[in-house]
Parts: structure tokens; sequence; C-alpha cells
């Protein structure tokens, strides 16, 4: 049993060859699609992408899921916790946020003493539960500092590794318009983001069947909920598969008159996975992926350094993820 384990462990941490990485990369930027589109793109056949695809889904090396964005949940409180641990209890403290249903991010931080997390908590009650009783409750738990999430920048969400060619980038993206007003959200629609968050990439007659509704009305709402940033569609990787080995989390302190563009620039970044303006003392979090420290450093020098309204930075680097986008990581735990 013990060898079994440690053959996973070993194979969980190989690199992809080039072609899976291309497939994962292609699933990255446009989760939902088709093994015939994704072979297109990467001039590569059908056959070919199912039989490297399936078996990475299988082993749950790729994962298939669904964000909320809060702009359209008003009850939702999103919020960043910085929390510092005794050591030895910080992989306790972070298997149990994990298990938490309300945290997306769950990262433990790079002086081994600190985790971060991203909580999507449901109203002022499992806000006020959480920072007032569970967190003061719990003895490990030194301290804390909780940064609200003021604007998620969705264009971070649009993230490949770096993996695929501008062009092969443009064509798997789906040309979508979202509404001029905001539309109402639909009895269904509700259905269907539940659903997506368990399985990004079941079909649409699953979909129909759980929200009782057709096949067609599935794909139509589905296609509308995507269109307006209702939710984020999201395929989910261990980014070491990918040759990412260096990942960070910048807090990084803006002029108020220039946090709009330099959050939005940000976010454009192939490097960057995820960026929000935050209340507290730094009021932008970027989350960085690199391919090495190197990378991170002309990271910070190069593009956070040409940045004009920047004013402070600091960088903690991530030891270990334990939840990307809701999803445990395999193993983590």
């Amino acid at each position: 049993m013990k060898d079994s384990r440690s053959r996973n462990s070993a194979k969980a941490s190989q690199p992809l060859n080039e072609t899976d990485s291309r497939i994962a990369a292609a699933l990255l930027a446009a989760p939902r699609a088709s093994w015939r589109t994704v072979g297109r793109v990467l001039g590569i056949s059908e056959r070919t992408v199912v039989r490297r695809a399936a078996p990475l889904f299988h082993d749950r090396t790729l994962r298939a899921t669904a964000v909320r964005n809060p702009l359209w949940f008003p009850d939702l409180i999103p919020l960043a916790l910085r929390i510092k641990c005794r050591p030895n209890q910080i992989s306790a403290i972070a298997a149990t946020l994990a298990r938490r249903a309300d945290t997306v991010w769950v990262d433990v931080l790079g002086g081994g003493d600190e985790i971060c997390t991203i909580l999507f908590l449901d109203g002022p009650d499992a806000r006020n539960s959480l920072l007032l009783r569970d967190l003061p409750a719990t003895p490990a738990v030194q301290s804390w500092t909780s940064h609200v999430l003021l604007r998620i920048f969705p264009a971070a969400f649009d993230w490949s590794g770096g993996l695929l060619t501008e062009a092969e980038l443009t064509s798997l993206r789906p040309e979508t318009t979202a509404a001029a007003t905001r539309p109402a959200l639909q009895p269904v629609d509700h259905t269907l983001v539940t659903s997506l968050i368990e399985d990004g990439r079941a079909s649409y007659a699953d979909l129909a069947r759980r929200a009782d509704t057709t096949p067609l009305t599935a794909r139509r709402r589905l296609e509308t909920l995507v269109g307006n940033q209702v939710l984020r569609l999201a395929t989910e990787v261990d980014l070491a598969r990918l040759g990412i080995r260096t990942e960070a989390l910048l807090w990084i302190t803006v002029a108020p008159g220039g946090l709009e563009e330099t959050g939005r620039r940000l976010s454009h970044h192939p490097q960057v996975r995820f960026a929000s303006a935050t209340t507290g003392p730094a009021n932008l979090l970027v989350a960085v992926a690199a391919t090495d420290l190197d990378a991170l450093y002309h990271f910070v020098s190069d593009t956070i350094g040409a940045l004009p309204h920047i004013s402070t930075l600091e960088v903690t680097p991530l030891l270990s993820g334990v939840k990307r986008t809701g999803l445990v990581r395999p193993g983590s735990l």
C-alpha cells in the first residue's frame, strides 16, 4: 500500500508531456471546448484529444468546475484571510479550511506559519461566525487579517499557462457579448450554477435533467450565464505538471486614482491567475504563476516596476496549494 501511494505521488509530480500539456492549456483557456475544437486548434486529431484527455480527467489531473461572480450574488461576501498559525498545526488548519464549502482558495504561504484563503461567505452571519467565533476558538490560530474583495478583475481568469499562441487562444475563445443591462437570474440558472460547480463539463443532457428543462434551454442559459460573467467556468490542474513551479501572492499598494487601471493591466498579463482590489493596507491582491524564481523576479522588476501608480509591494511565495477554485487538490489532505 505504501509503495502504491509513493508511485501515485511520484506520478502526480511528473510534468505532462508536450501534447498533454497543450491539451490541458486549451482546457484551461476554454473549459467546455469540445474535443473536436481542441484538436482543430492544436492541430491534432479528435481521437488523440479524447485518448489523452479522458484519463487526465479520470485520475483528476484535470478537474472541471465553475465559480460564482460575487457581483451577481449580492448576499455573498468575498473575503481574503491571512491567518498566522502555529507551524506544527498549519497543515491541520489548512485542511480544515479546505473542507469548508465556502472556501475557494486555500494556500500555505512561504514562511510556513501563514495561510491565505479566499472565501465566498453567505452573508453577514456566516462572516461573523467565522471571524468572531470559529477563528478565536481555534488555539492554533495566532492572529489574522481580513480583506474584503471589492472588485475581481475577470481578465485574469482567461489564463492558459503561456503554453498556447495568441492565435490558438483566439480560436478557442467563444465570441460572447454581455447584455447592455443586467438581466435577472431565472430559477433554472441557480440549478445550472450548482451543477456546473460540481462538474464544469457536464453534458447539456445532464444539466437539463438536473434543472428539469430541455438541453436546448440548458445550453442557451449556460451561454447567457458565461457571457454575462455570472460565473466563470474553470479547469484546475497542479501547475507543476505544466512546468510552472513558482507561485506567489503580491500584496500591492496603489494610488486610489490608479487602482482600476493597474488592476486591469495586471489582470491581462499571461502570468497573472487572479487579481482583485481589496480593503486593507494593500489595495490590490494578485496571484502570479511563473516557471521559476527568475521568472518571478523579472515579473516583479519588469512588469510591476513599470507601472506608475504602485507605491509598495509585498511578495509572499506559496509553499503549497491545498484548494483552488473550490476544489481540494488531490493528495493535499
